[in-house]
């Protein structure tokens, strides 16, 4: 009987790996199903109101909880000529812009870009940018791989009541694996 058992509670053992296994493989691989966002849309928060840095419209495409934190790509509405964001750093993640509407002036590192329609720019991480809007109007695709915390900031950034100090913006932009290191952008 005892050795009845123990066989029992060995195999039962045995399939935890397995079961776990399978699990793990379940949440890397997500449901297997693709899906679509319509145009104008954002997939899970809707339209995000921006305040702080600028007053722009944000669009979740494919949020981290789409790709097991692989990937968030974003659509931006800017509204807010003459503004952007700080000098800042992502120390986690690579960003990619595509620019699909206006004008635009990023810096990376030293370097300074002026951006049109059908630009990209690739901002690696641990390299402080900071891009300002030079059209009245513009939209631009974000890309951020892995998909880090910025979606968070966006959703907090959104829900803020009123437009945030400086030093209440650097705190957002540090409680979202970000660090302001300089002032904004200013056009040149």
């Amino acid at each position: 009987m005892k050795r009845n058992k123990f066989i029992a509670t060995l195999a039962a053992l045995t399939a935890l790996p397995a079961l776990s296994f399978s699990q793990l493989k379940k949440s890397l691989t997500g449901n297997g199903k693709g899906f679509k966002i319509n145009a104008g849309e954002g997939r899970i928060h809707g339209h995000l109101k921006l305040k702080g840095v600028n007053s722009n419209v944000l669009d979740v495409k494919i949020s981290g909880s789409d790709t097991n934190g692989d990937l968030a790509i974003f659509e931006q509405t800017s509204l807010s000529q003459g503004r952007g964001t700080p000098l800042h750093v992502h120390h986690l993640q690579d960003e990619i812009f595509y620019i699909l509407e206006g004008a635009y002036y990023f810096q990376v590192g030293e370097d300074k870009y002026h951006l049109t329609a059908g630009d990209s720019i690739f901002l690696p991480r641990k390299v402080p940018h900071a891009w300002t809007q030079v059209s009245e109007k513009g939209k631009m695709t974000v890309i951020m791989q892995p998909a880090g915390k910025l979606e968070n900031f966006f959703v907090a950034v959104a829900a803020l009541e009123k437009e945030p100090t400086p030093k209440e913006m650097a705190q957002l932009f540090a409680d979202n694996e970000m660090e302001v290191v300089g002032p904004p952008l200013k056009i040149e």
